[in-house]
């Protein structure tokens, strides 16, 4: 890990669709491209997608048998084509 890579977890290649609800924004469906034990990267592309570092957002996993889990994330970090969200340590 270099010097500006402050990230405590590895991070495994994965891509899924995911559901992505802002209270103001509204709901969007986007790819990860990563995840780890600490949070997810979104892919976004064109959607009108644009959260301020610190919301919050809820995240579930889509196309599985079964609903999956609604989860707390906040956004932490941007880059030009997507997010970095982490999982939210004070939601349970």
């Amino acid at each position: 890990m270099d010097g500006n890579d402050r990230r405590e977890h590895i991070r495994t290649a994965m891509s899924a669709k995911v559901k992505v609800v802002h209270e103001e924004l509204g709901e969007f469906i986007f790819s990860t491209r990563d995840i780890s034990d600490g949070g997810v990267f979104i892919v976004v592309d064109t959607e009108p997608f644009a959260p301020n570092l610190g919301d919050t957002v809820t995240v579930q996993v889509q196309g599985l048998p079964v609903p999956a889990p609604i989860l707390e994330m906040v956004v932490v970090r941007k880059t030009n084509d997507g997010y970095g969200l982490q999982f939210d340590q004070n939601g349970d």
